[in-house]
């Protein structure tokens, strides 16, 4: 093992998606982390493509059992950190709220993974990346002119909104409580986290520089210059070239004279000279116009579907992605000089539970009870 989160030990009570992928990230750190996935969830099946679950073992467990929530509990006294992704007030009626878990261990770092945050009107109701999102005021300004808002994947709300601030908060919380002694509860919602996401707009909107409609700003395609083209071949460049250097290598790479055009910041004139760019990027493929641009400062570059994109020269050479068990995928970031994070084998159950202190027999005695079930598996 090795990771700068070495030596920390996270329990979580699985959910889906941006709670795992923080627990993923955590993991890939060298956190030691137990992934207690509900009986019945299916959650406990080891399978190849589940790279969010990577870096630990999983074990299904019945919470609904005694046994299974002293079980839980008996191990918040090993752990740093637990992560829970209910509902407000499911881990409470479990028996594993914060005070419960406090009890046993009062430097325990407690977060929390939802959607609309543990309180406010819609804390209790259901939702999904898109809704968050929406309400936060980062779903409108995605799309083009005249066209509907587009759903960016579920990228701004699970992932950057939702797991990467859940990552950033147990981190955080870790480290006050190495001063205070004390834990706290982490309430991280994808609603807050995207809103968050949004503050370079915000800034842009009360300084004047950005309108409140769509498809025609500096970065939401509204700018020649910053846009997605269409080739020969029907693949597609992306364009970057914001600043005026970066412009001039643009104009350079298509062969147009920059007195042929508009200034650049002419917005009035934005339209007419996205449509020249079009023209010209259709001449030529998309990879002969990667030819063009390669070594230039035009910020040109092919846009690579998933399945292209880890065998690109630079992808390749910095190795962001590798292949574990005949599965390419992202490697661990961020990266670090001495301690480096790595995706991880996980130990099988047995051995998992034995470094948080429960023993062979004592396994499969939960087994045998049914606290334990038959899908717990090595990720």
């Amino acid at each position: 093992m090795s990771g700068p989160l070495e030596g920390y030990f996270v329990i979580e009570l699985a959910g889906m998606g941006p709670a795992p992928y923080a627990c993923m990230l955590l993991a890939d750190a060298g956190a030691t982390v137990l992934r207690l996935t509900r009986a019945g969830d299916g959650g406990g099946a080891s399978n190849e493509w589940d790279l969010l679950s990577r870096s630990r073992t999983s074990v299904s467990i019945d919470l609904k059992r005694p046994e299974a929530v002293d079980l839980v509990l008996d191990l918040t006294t090993r752990a740093d950190v637990l992560v829970e992704g209910f509902r407000p007030g499911v881990a409470e009626r479990l028996g594993l709220g914060p005070e419960d878990c406090w009890a046993r261990n009062a430097r325990l770092v407690y977060a929390r993974m939802t959607g609309w945050g543990q309180d406010g009107p819609l804390a209790a109701r259901a939702g999904h990346d898109i809704d968050f999102i929406a309400l936060a005021g980062a779903l409108w300004p995605i799309g083009r002119h005249g066209e509907r808002p587009v759903p960016p994947l579920n990228l701004v709300g699970d992932f950057g909104g939702g797991g990467m601030l859940l990552a950033f908060g147990v981190v955080s919380a870790l480290l006050e409580a190495q001063r205070s002694g004390s834990g706290q509860v982490v309430d991280a919602a994808m609603i807050d986290g995207a809103a968050s996401l949004m503050t370079m707009v915000h800034g842009l909107r009360h300084g004047g520089m950005w309108q409140d409609e769509r498809g025609v700003n500096l970065l939401d395609t509204g700018a020649p210059f910053y846009e997605v083209y269409e080739t020969a071949d029907e693949g597609f460049v992306a364009v970057g070239a914001i600043e005026p250097q970066f412009y001039t290598a643009l104009l350079e790479g298509l062969g147009i004279d920059a007195a042929s055009l508009p200034p650049q910041m002419d917005r009035t004139h934005w339209p007419e000279t996205a449509a020249r760019f079009a023209a010209v990027f259709k001449s030529k493929t998309r990879d002969e116009w990667a030819a063009v641009f390669e070594g230039t400062d035009a910020c040109v570059v092919p846009v690579l579907s998933p399945a292209e994109a880890p065998a690109h020269p630079h992808l390749a050479a910095r190795e962001t992605f590798v292949t574990r068990r005949g599965v390419v995928q992202p490697s661990a970031v961020p990266r670090f000089s001495r301690t480096p994070a790595a995706v991880r084998d996980a130990p099988e159950v047995v051995e998992a539970l034995g470094v948080w202190g429960v023993g062979e027999e004592t396994v499969a005695a939960l087994r045998s009870s049914g606290v334990l079930r038959d899908d717990s598996s090595r990720d």
